[in-house]
């Protein structure tokens, strides 16, 4: 569906992707990394917005750029605004289904049936100006998704919804996945990722840290130190006594609380009672880092930081 081979995009001395390597198949894929990771830019790239400063971009097969025929097969949701306030909703995604070539009585049904998918049936013929930014969401979802595309991909589209848009969205953007369709969700939050789709893209600094099912990266990941934290009457005691015991990678105190990366979980669990009595020392709570895909996309992080 979409392959990145060796793409490096520059903002004058910025770098804004680099070295990216990626060929994506068929499905839905959570694009995740925090504000400045380089999403939008990566996006942009896809969408042949940007041109690459080193390496190529293909999509379906072919470059993106300056590609009409290629973008009629592509929705596109993007962060930002960029609609005309005087006009209405309905105005504005008919308008921009006849720039994809429909004829106007077809731009006229698409628009207004997507419109109504999205829950503007009874707004679509107001002004956008007197749209909430939720609403200005829904009808950029509607623009996406009238032509049909085979590939949707959607910057950021949460934001501004509240809980009821979020979930009113998450439920049409999960029956166009499941109607066999492309997507790419690109997200700062993990909740709305885990919302949509299981397979993702981590992102940060421009980099591809890594891309897969939850389960695949746990899989890579299954060498690396188990994190827990004790609250205790002596931080430093522990932090020692666990040292001298030789079942600590890495410790970091803080407050009443010791952190302790081991790649000895079991032997610590067993025999932590033994040297908690022994010592004197003594814990009053204890968590372990859970499984969740929070944990996973922190985990990575640090091992792209040096701190695991």
């Amino acid at each position: 569906m979409i392959e990145l081979h060796n793409v490096t995009k520059l903002y004058g001395k910025v770098i804004g992707v680099n070295d990216f390597t990626l060929s994506l198949g068929p499905g839905a894929y959570g694009l995740l990394g925090p504000n400045g990771a380089g999403k939008s830019t990566l996006l942009n790239l896809v969408m042949g917005q940007l041109r690459p400063t080193l390496g190529t971009v293909r999509v379906l097969g072919a470059s993106p750029r300056n590609n009409p025929g290629l973008m009629r097969q592509i929705g596109y949701c993007p962060g930002g605004e960029g609609m005309y306030a005087n006009v209405s909703g309905y105005n504005w995604v008919r308008y921009l289904q006849q720039l994809q070539g429909l004829s106007t009585p077809e731009a006229d049904r698409v628009a207004k049936e997507s419109l109504e998918l999205v829950g503007l049936g009874e707004h679509m013929h107001r002004p956008i100006a007197g749209y909430s930014r939720g609403m200005r969401q829904r009808t950029k979802l509607a623009q996406a998704i009238a032509h049909q595309p085979n590939i949707l991909i959607l910057d950021e589209p949460f934001n501004g919804l509240d809980p009821i848009g979020r979930h009113e969205m998450t439920r049409v953007i999960c029956d166009w996945i499941g109607s066999g369709k492309y997507l790419i969700f690109a997200s700062h939050l993990l909740h709305e990722v885990e919302s949509i789709t299981q397979s993702f893209l981590l992102i940060f600094g421009g980099r591809l840290l890594a891309s897969g099912t939850a389960d695949d990266v746990h899989t890579m990941m299954a060498g690396l130190p188990t994190e827990m934290t004790f609250r205790c009457s002596d931080p430093h005691g522990l932090a020692a006594l666990l040292f001298r015991e030789r079942v600590a990678n890495a410790v970091r105190i803080a407050d009443d609380s010791v952190r302790v990366a081991t790649h000895q979980p079991r032997a610590l669990y067993q025999n932590l009672p033994a040297w908690l009595t022994a010592s004197g020392i003594s814990v009053s709570a204890m968590q372990s880092t859970d499984d969740s895909l929070q944990a996973l996309f922190t985990s990575l992080m640090k091992v792209h930081r040096g701190e695991l």
